[in-house]
């Protein structure tokens, strides 16, 4: 295929036409006064809490003030920018977005503290409770929390926020929004976007909670950040480890800062097949918390021909994966529902993967608990940010010209990156992120950048997030402009044959296929967007069949782990395996068996 005619592919089927909306089974009829109520923190459970979604009154301004009337209602979590939300309307990068509502509290509970938990606000926000400003926020895809125990009293409370997002006209982390969407790039969102909520916790309590299983000592280690313990001061600290409910080991301490191990003896691995979890509770002068971990390694370790691999508790294992970024065409970004999470998971599974690539975006905290329990290895992309991407030079040339996939991530002018503040807050968010998932088992992946899209100094940075997390590994730059750091060497490979290439490091196919079939009704637009187009059921599945025949003979040469492009359609994307609405399959049970 001739370079002209490859870019080309990249554009489909090209119409003016409205797109259409579409919606899942789960986004049809939605209770307003029941969203998205469980809880939504399942690695740090309390039981004194409240779920506040449901309608807030809200209004989009020119300026800071607080609006003297609002506009109407607004469905949160879900942005303004969907369906769901009931307002359908973007917010610019130059207006401001506020939102009101109301939370009785009978009583302040005497020796208690409250926090306020906003799970994610895209991009900058400030709370206010009763007027009284309590905390900023910047990050539109981290959690963040604020005691506001000072501002709340018994009766009525009223809670603001105040929203700007810049989107892709700044060097903020962005993910794959843009303000005028097409081709790879998706309808830009704003606001609040998970579910916010509150609990009560006494005067010390764990801020947060760090489980890490050391496998080979048939150990696990627990390291807590506690808030209010004055210094130099012991509290007590008592820590269980049950499996099915039955205790296995238990230590009753006097906690001062310092790490606590307990034995795991007789351990059960976690594995996609044989997810076992082990239950914890944890009790800490006064405050009590539930959660889980799974015992389970990864590792880069020879195989018996001395090729690299990926090893899952020692054992290389191959991973066959699918990209997934976790759009709804209702939602946008936030999954209409619990079940439709879990359904993607396992129709992930159904289809024969035992990896998710979670591209450019972070998920509600209970679809990593579902990955968990079900089975699910997941790579975790890290969000991308910059200036304007020059996509012919950071994606479409090294597409076509694979020599200039070594280019230097010093010259950030290059991967959009010359903004100082710009690349300190991909640092900061970084961090937060891999603060945020730690304790989720089903992670085994930091992928740092994604085909240049705001790489730089990928070596130090690889050195910052093996310095907060050692036991995962590090995909430092998926698909090219390779600086030789982490713990793979990941390549994007769209209209080449897949070959298999040997390093020092396990060879990985981060992304691949894209294929692209379109389905009438069940399609966002008239305009399709992939890599190799296909207008009937027969070629696609065909198609698809030779390349997960190459994946099989690939990985008895070496081929550690592959990417393919991707789970379902979003937009103008039609190259998923399912329709973006999730009712259509494109893939019949020969494929699924034939990609197991």
């Amino acid at each position: 295929m001739k370079v002209r005619e490859m870019i080309g592919a990249l554009q489909l089927n090209k119409k003016e036409k409205e797109p259409k909306q579409l919606y899942t089974i789960w986004g049809e009829n939605p209770d307003k006064k029941h969203i998205l109520e469980e809880y939504p923190r399942p690695q740090l459970v309390r039981n004194n809490y409240t779920i506040l979604n449901g309608e807030y009154q809200y209004a989009m301004t020119k300026n800071g003030q607080e609006p003297e009337t609002y506009d109407g209602t607004i469905l949160v979590p879900f942005s303004p920018e969907s369906a769901l939300s009931g307002v359908e309307r973007q917010l610019k990068p130059d207006e401001f977005l506020w939102y009101r509502r109301s939370f009785n509290l009978k009583e302040v509970l005497p020796n208690q503290r409250l926090l306020l938990h906003i799970d994610a606000c895209d991009e900058r926000c400030r709370v206010y409770v009763n007027g009284q400003e309590i905390g900023r926020h910047s990050g539109g895809y981290q959690a963040f929390s604020f005691d506001i125990t000072e501002a709340i009293h018994a009766g009525e409370n009223t809670l603001q926020i105040r929203v700007r997002d810049e989107s892709d006209t700044s060097y903020h982390g962005r993910g794959k929004q843009k303000l005028k969407n097409g081709g790879m790039f998706y309808t830009a969102q704003s606001g609040i976007w998970q579910t916010v909520w509150y609990e009560w916790v006494p005067q010390v309590y764990v801020e947060k909670l760090w489980i890490k299983p050391l496998y080979d000592e048939d150990a696990v280690s627990f390291s807590f950040s506690v808030q209010g313990l004055e210094a130099q001061k012991k509290i007590s600290c008592e820590i269980q480890i049950l499996e099915n409910d039955t205790l296995v080991s238990k230590s009753d301490t006097a906690y001062t800062g310092e790490e606590i191990c307990l034995p795991v003896s007789d351990k059960k691995s976690w594995t996609p097949t044989s997810p076992f979890l082990y239950q914890v509770k944890i009790k800490l002068g006064e405050d009590e918390i539930e959660s889980y971990f799974g015992m389970r390694m990864f590792s880069v370790e020879p195989d018996k021909d001395g090729i690299p691999r990926l090893c899952l508790n020692h054992i290389p294992y191959f991973q066959r994966g699918v990209l997934d970024q976790g759009y709804w065409p209702e939602s946008l970004m936030t999954p209409p529902s619990d079940e439709a999470m879990v359904y993607d998971i396992l129709m992930a599974k159904e289809l024969g993967f035992n990896m998710i690539r979670k591209h450019c975006k972070i998920e509600p905290m209970r679809w990593y608990y579902h990955c968990d329990r079900l089975g699910m290895l997941v790579w975790q992309d890290m969000i991308n940010g910059g200036g304007k991407y020059h996509l012919l030079y950071t994606s479409y040339i090294p597409t076509v010209f694979r020599g200039l996939k070594k280019a230097k991530d010093s010259n950030y002018s290059y991967t959009s990156r010359q903004d100082k503040r710009g690349r300190m807050e991909w640092k900061k968010e970084c961090q937060e992120t891999v603060e945020q998932l730690y304790n989720c088992p089903c992670i085994c992946t930091w992928v740092l950048f994604n085909e240049g899209w705001g790489q730089f100094d990928a070596q130090k940075n690889t050195a910052m997030v093996l310095k907060k997390d050692s036991s995962r590994w590090i995909d430092a730059h998926s698909g090219w402009f390779d600086q030789g750091a982490g713990d793979m060497k990941s390549e994007h490979i769209y209209f080449f044959d897949l070959i298999m290439k040997r390093d020092k490091r396990p060879y990985v196919i981060s992304e691949f296929g894209g294929l692209t079939f379109g389905i009438e009704k069940h399609s966002y637009s008239d305009e399709y967007f992939g890599y190799e187009n296909y207008d009937n059921q027969d070629d696609f599945l065909q198609a698809c069949n030779a390349l997960q025949s190459k994946i099989k003979k690939l990985k008895t040469e070496g081929l550690c782990a592959c990417v393919y492009t991707q789970l379902t359609d979003i937009e103008e994307e039609v190259n998923g395996l399912l329709t973006y609405d999730r009712r259509v399959i494109k893939v019949k049970k020969s494929v699924r068996k034939k990609s197991r």
